[in-house]
């Protein structure tokens, strides 16, 4: 027997299960890796929206990193919801010290119900110096458009253009995410990398398209994508079939979302829709 991959989220919690590190955990478990986690932040929330948010000292997330990397051999890390400038400076040099083989950022900015999850000042730090320190960035729209100062993208030319400008800005690869935010039949992701440009000094552009579910269950999409993502990236050969897995796991989850009963709002996608019946 091998050991599975270890894979790490720096989230924050949110007690509804649906998104933060919760749903990171299941997904690691659902695809294969064993999971751990460093929390940023307590939030109050539900299916329904942000109520609260209680951050976690900066020294002790610092803490919790170093300590576990201390011991546990880990594989992969996700970096979700950092909540302030003072945390996002802890983690970034955190990585600077321990180096993981693979990082996966998602920068969590705003909840679908609207409360905003990242401060102002936080975007700078994210984009000076955590950026450069990512293997792979995982923007929606807004996301992406918030952190190059700029509206989101509105189509995939846009979407194209705002991508290869945040390679510019440090990231190595880039999967900006159409999601709900483009309302074609197909949801459509676009994965930019600089690794990949044949010839032509250009960063290489890969569309990844499934059919449009739907379903109002889609709280903590985000979460999940990139939290599989990390969990998979140990166990393919490149980030291309590895983003490509973790879509169609995605996918799968939100066509199953309607089979849970959890909340009245926008409630999580089906983590486990593979293995439970």
């Amino acid at each position: 027997m091998t050991s599975p991959p270890i894979a790490l989220t720096i989230a924050a919690s949110d007690p509804s299960g649906g998104a933060g590190i919760q749903a990171d955990l299941k997904a690691f478990s659902a695809n294969g890796a064993y999971g751990t986690a460093v929390l940023t932040a307590l939030t109050a929330q539900n299916t329904q929206g942000v109520t609260g948010i209680h951050t976690v000292p900066p020294a002790f997330v610092t803490e919790q990193i170093d300590t576990l990397f201390a011991d546990v051999p880990v594989d992969a890390v996700k970096i979700g919801m950092l909540a302030d400038a003072a945390i996002a400076e802890a983690v970034a040099d955190a990585l600077e010290r321990h180096r993981p083989r693979y990082v996966v950022l998602d920068p969590v900015m705003v909840s679908t119900s609207g409360h905003r999850l990242l401060e102002a000042d936080a975007v700078t730090v994210v984009r000076d110096r955590l950026l450069p320190l990512a293997d792979l960035i995982t923007p929606n729209l807004p996301e992406a458009g918030d952190l190059l100062g700029a509206a989101g993208a509105e189509n995939r030319a846009e979407a194209v253009e705002q991508a290869r400008a945040l390679l510019t800005s440090g990231a190595r690869r880039v999967l900006l995410k159409g999601g709900h935010h483009m309302h074609d039949a197909e949801s459509v992701d676009i994965l930019v990398d600089a690794a990949h440009a044949p010839g032509t000094g250009g960063a290489g552009v890969t569309e990844l398209s499934a059919p449009r579910v739907n379903t109002r269950n889609t709280h903590g999409t985000g979460c999940t994508l990139s939290a599989a993502i990390a969990a998979l990236r140990p166990q393919h050969d490149d980030w291309q079939s590895a983003v490509r897995a973790a879509k169609e796991y995605l996918t799968g989850a939100l066509q199953a979302a309607d089979t849970l009963r959890v909340g009245r709002g926008h409630g999580p996608v089906h983590h486990f829709h593979q293995y439970w019946s």
